[in-house]
């Protein structure tokens, strides 16, 4: 069992830092971000709750000491005064008053024994009777009815108050029993001040704790994410066929059970592929057993059969005309049943990997033609193809897609069969295009697979549903491709698509080059070129 410790050794470092980047934006991000999120939320709300009670405890304690002391003068000096005193005698009141220990502003307000009003101020002009809000004066002022539960016409009232930016304390009273008006302005900057340095030093609180929330959920995230990212690795080696992969588990939490059930189907899926793989193996040894097995007696059978045609065919007509039908019977069905032979162990070459190519230069023109000549279908088909068109290709896996798909066109399309040529950058591109109805759209994604027949109403047709198979199996081992497709003017197109430079690769043995020259003939035709093995429509 291995350990992932590190990326596999085919990736680049591109894509390494591609990938490394994805990680970091996507769970270890959204771990640092809610984690700072709350710590935000967290040190905003307490910091906010702080900052309001001590802003209402320094602003109540600050505004009470004042009230207090304001009250007390207004007691002591100002009730005092006779009911109808001078500028002088407020004058003076005012700036006793305000020479008390809370050092506020006074504003007296009174009627001499004229009726005019007298003013007395302890800061000359700076607190005049406009400072003071309108509300306050018309509270001050009014009588309250005397009752049970209030024993006094009038009473103390307060208000906070921003003058040019600074924040002040207004608060006024009235000598009951007759008497002056009193007003105080005390201002509150000291402790705005002191409010304000709170507010820094809760907003660096703030700050600190969201660093160290955002530090926190990178150390939490680097230990959550190194497990997630050892499954990863492990997950994709699974992926590239490392099924002895395994991660090492320590620990009971959640991530330790997740490796182990990542081990335990790990485990399973090995055992699943050996046992799947054995079967496959097994299954394509049988194929190929029995295909070289039947060689040796379907090679006798055709070498009678090949004497029955020709007796068939003699002009002497020594064979009994009432037999003459199951003769050419068995003639047919055996060359079939050879071909099918053939064809199954050129599918076995291509499922144990054994199929090699045996490159040559080769006038792509010429080798069309050569296949069409050889099947006698020059009346049946049109060549549009420039001769000098040269490419690196396996002359014979190219003969046997070009009859399958000519044949197949020629067979399910009926003639003429267009066959068209052009060179795409360095590709090849080869189209052969039938007239006939086309292939029925459910039929188009199954038309290369192996054994199928469009109708399952016929299922001993012609063909056993390899040709295109086949076909196709040597297009990929050229590095190329077929694909099927209907024509907008009526009929099926096969274009195939073959890079004109393969790259070179080991040539196939002396044995099986000898068997294929010798002894397997067309791959997908009638053994002697006059027919095609193809997937019915």
């Amino acid at each position: 069992m291995t350990e992932p410790q590190a990326e596999p050794g085919g990736w680049s470092a591109a894509r390494r830092a591609v990938q490394s980047r994805l990680r970091f934006t996507s769970l270890r991000l959204r771990l640092v971000v809610v984690f700072g999120l709350v710590a935000l939320t967290a040190a905003v709300s307490a910091s906010g709750i702080a900052y309001w009670l001590n802003r209402e405890a320094v602003l109540t304690r600050a505004q009470d000491a004042v009230l207090r002391d304001f009250e007390q003068e207004m007691q002591n000096r100002a009730s005092s005064l006779p009911v109808h005193p001078t500028q002088d005698e407020l004058q003076h009141t005012a700036g006793q008053m305000a020479n008390s220990s809370q050092r506020f502003s006074v504003l007296l307000l009174a009627t001499d024994e004229h009726g005019n009003t007298v003013v007395g101020n302890s800061d000359l002009d700076t607190f005049t009777l406009q400072d003071v809000p309108a509300s306050l004066q018309k509270a001050v002022n009014k009588q309250q009815p005397v009752s049970a539960n209030n024993k006094d016409a009038y009473h103390l009232y307060w208000q906070r108050i921003v003058d040019g930016g600074k924040p002040y304390l207004v608060g006024g009273a009235k000598v009951i029993g007759g008497g002056p008006t009193g007003y105080m302005l005390k201002s509150l900057e000291p402790e705005a001040k002191d409010l304000n340095s709170l507010a820094w030093s809760l907003g660096i609180a703030t700050g600190l704790a969201l660093i160290g929330s955002a530090l926190l959920a990178q150390a939490a995230a680097t230990t959550v994410l190194k497990p997630v990212h050892r499954l990863g690795i492990a997950a994709r080696r699974l992926g590239e066929g490392q099924l002895d992969t395994r991660l090492r588990v320590s620990g009971t939490d959640e991530l330790a059970d997740l490796s182990r059930t990542f081990n335990r189907a790990a485990e399973s899926l090995e055992k699943k592929v050996a046992d799947m793989s054995s079967r496959e193996e097994a299954s394509r040894r049988f194929v190929a057993d029995m295909s070289h097995e039947l060689r040796t007696p379907l090679t006798a059978i055709t070498a009678v059969t090949e004497v029955l045609e020709e007796e068939l065919d003699a002009e002497t007509g020594s064979v009994d005309p009432m037999i003459e039908p199951a003769v050419r019977l068995v003639v047919s069905e055996t060359r079939r049943l050879n071909d099918l032979v053939e064809n199954l162990m050129e599918v076995t070459r291509f499922d144990a990997g054994t199929a090699r190519l045996v490159q040559d230069d080769v006038d792509i023109a010429d080798q069309i033609t050569a296949c069409i000549d050889a099947r006698a279908w020059l009346d049946a088909v049109e060549l549009d193809a420039e001769r000098g068109i040269m490419a690196l290709l396996d002359p014979r896996r190219l003969d046997v897609i070009l009859a399958n798909l000519i044949g197949n066109a020629l067979k399910h399309g009926g003639s003429p069969v267009r066959v068209s040529v052009r060179e795409e950058s360095e590709e090849l591109v080869i189209e052969v295009q039938d007239r006939g109805p086309g292939i029925p759209e459910e039929v188009l994604p199954h038309v290369f697979d192996r054994f199928y027949k469009a109708s399952a109403s016929r299922p001993r047709s012609e063909g056993s549903g390899l040709g295109l198979s086949i076909a196709l199996e040597n297009a990929h081992i050229h590095g190329g491709d077929i694909t099927a497709a209907n024509s907008p003017e009526g009929g099926a197109v096969f274009t195939l698509r073959l890079p004109r430079h393969t790259a070179p690769l080991i040539a196939e043995e002396e044995g099986d080059r000898d068997a294929h020259r010798n002894g397997d003939g067309d791959r997908n035709g009638d053994g002697n070129g006059n027919g095609t093995e193809g997937n019915a429509r």
